[in-house]
């Protein structure tokens, strides 16, 4: 019968020990196939190779990518980062100018005409609503 003395406190350290190292390294590993694709300066051949490499002789593969390529990794990174958030940008700042654009109240009348012609609203909630998109 086990009990739970016969398991030492510092074997239970050891044993959290591997598995948060095991865990980093899985999490290393897939950050380092995703930067393999991610890179624009590899050719296909390079990136076969690499990831041929990663995924057959593991351990030593990431350990020789993050020593070779470690410094651009991060690099590549930031420039994916900056990349995401100027979409991100441009996507705001595109999608809060509709209101602004030329040509777009003559739209809205048009919808607005259309809903008054349909008589889902009277002529002085269009004369309101009319009034709100002039100005």
């Amino acid at each position: 019968m086990n009990l739970a003395y016969d398991y030492p406190v510092l074997g239970a350290f050891w044993t959290v020990m591997w598995i948060f190292l095991w865990v980093l390294w899985i999490v290393l590993l897939f950050r380092i196939i995703g930067d393999i694709f991610r890179d624009d300066t590899l050719g296909g051949w390079g990136k076969t190779g690499w990831l041929v490499f990663v995924v057959l002789l593991p351990f030593l593969g990431v350990f020789v990518y993050v020593l070779a390529r470690g410094r651009s990794m991060g690099d590549r990174e930031v420039r994916h980062a900056q990349a995401r958030q100027r979409a991100f940008d441009d996507y705001v700042r595109e999608t809060a100018d509709t209101g602004a654009k030329p040509g777009n109240e003559a739209d809205q009348l048009a919808k607005l005409s259309e809903i008054r012609s349909r008589g889902d609203i009277t002529d002085a909630e269009f004369q309101r609503a009319k009034e709100k998109i002039l100005h």
